[in-house]
């Protein structure tokens, strides 16, 4: 059922004042430019609640456009049918009440079904496009059809380290730090360790809200998007994936967790969590596809605050978020990334081409206790794979024990900053 015109312009102008209302934003770690020189359409997909429609208004702000010349809507909204005619009413009315084409900002564009036929007739019509969307799954099937070679994807992730330290209005340079300034930092670190980087979780020092950001996420990205019954078997493979960030995990286990007893079942329920961005699944290397896909994978979350708030223990398990940290900064510097297991394990592999080009171990404190262990298994993937260097990245680093060549021992807030840099 279609909205009348005017409800609709009412809608419109609700979401226009709301948009234009947004305070205390920061800059991302993002070359804006490249996105909005592209006459591409470009699509910022990423979880719910990590800045989206914020950055958005970052890229409105950048172009310098006026009210006239953006038109900004949010599909993300009960009062709008998923009927794809929308798209038309709401450029029509765009241009009668200013009276020219606009750059278009849609919101969470995959509500409305057929949304990728609209955006490629008026990307062929000239029209500059942004869209964010918080499905993967939707989005790149869609993008497929239509879309393809025809758009820019900006995957955008909660704050990283850096752009938390920016959002509170700390600044540290890591070369040039006193001891009461390492203090302040690394107390800021530990918060950050808690709290994580979604927006309104960071400004409201509420971490809280995940519980209301995970029903939202299960509730209307995955039972009602899938049409599912068992919202239970779904929800206890979230929790124990909160609650085992960095561990290896196995279909048996997911069944036993959940009661389901359908081993298909579980991996559509690990699809659904993968396509919201709340969970990555980590492949053991190997050169052989077929066998990556049939090692078993390691769960992280798309945010510390996930592991803090919904899963358990986190006092006992830093060392893992600061392994989920350093993940999600892999990717959010666009690696490919994997693990390595021969006799000994090492976190991370990055793979550039056809090369494994650096190993990564992460450890929470390095201590005559593990020495041997975290360095075994980093030296071991760097022999398997012929690198002359490997990273070991610490919260902690007793500077009595020594350190073996070829190995740079950093610390990870370290690593975190200059990498922003």
């Amino acid at each position: 059922m279609a909205v009348n015109k005017e409800r609709l312009k009412e809608i419109m102008l609700d979401q226009r004042e709301m948009f234009n209302n947004q305070t205390h934003l920061i800059s991302r770690d993002i070359d804006l430019k490249n996105y909005i020189s592209t006459g591409l359409v470009v699509i910022i997909s990423g979880v719910r609640r990590c800045g989206k429609s914020s950055l958005l208004y970052l890229v409105k702000e950048k172009m310098k456009l006026s009210q006239a010349s953006y038109c900004y809507f949010n599909f993300d909204d009960e009062r709008v049918p998923p009927d794809k005619s929308v798209f038309t009413e709401i450029l029509n009315l765009h241009l009668e009440m200013y009276g020219q084409e606009p750059v278009l900002f849609f919101d969470e564009v995959q509500n409305i079904p057929g949304w990728e036929k609209f955006i490629n007739r008026i990307y062929e019509q000239g029209s500059k496009v942004f869209v964010t969307g918080s499905n993967a799954k939707l989005l790149s099937s869609e993008i497929s059809g239509s879309l393809t070679g025809r758009n820019r994807v900006l995957k955008l992730f909660p704050f990283s380290f850096s752009e938390y330290l920016r959002y509170i209005g700390h600044n540290y340079f890591p070369e040039k730090l006193s001891s009461k300034n390492k203090a302040l930092l690394l107390k800021d670190f530990n918060h950050y360790l808690e709290t994580g980087g979604f927006p309104v979780v960071v400004k409201e020092n509420d971490t809280e809200l995940m519980h209301a950001y995970f029903q939202d996420i299960l509730y209307r990205d995955i039972v009602a998007r899938y049409r599912l019954s068992q919202v239970n078997e779904i929800r206890q493979i979230g929790l124990y994936f909160a609650s085992n960030t960095g561990k290896l995990f196995s279909y048996a286990t997911l069944q036993e967790v959940s009661g389901t007893k359908s081993t298909s079942s579980v991996k559509d329920y690990l699809d659904y969590y993968e396509q919201t961005y709340l969970f990555f699944f980590l492949k053991k290397f190997d050169f052989s596809i077929r066998k990556q896909q049939l090692n078993r994978r390691k769960v992280y979350a798309v945010d510390p605050a996930v592991v803090h708030r919904l899963g358990f223990n986190f006092s006992a398990n830093k060392g893992r978020v600061l392994e989920n940290i350093v993940y999600l900064e892999l990717l959010r510097r666009d690696k490919e990334v994997y693990y390595h297991s021969g006799k000994y394990e090492c976190d991370f592999l990055v793979k550039e081409g056809l090369r494994v080009i650096s190993a990564i171990q992460v450890t929470y404190k390095l201590h005559a206790e593990n020495y041997e262990r975290e360095f075994r298994g980093l030296e071991e993937a760097m022999n398997t794979y012929d690198l002359d260097n490997g990273l070991l990245l610490v919260y902690e680093l007793d500077e009595d024990l020594p350190v073996k060549e070829g190995i740079n021992v950093v610390p990870v807030w370290k690593w975190l900053i200059e990498a922003a840099r």
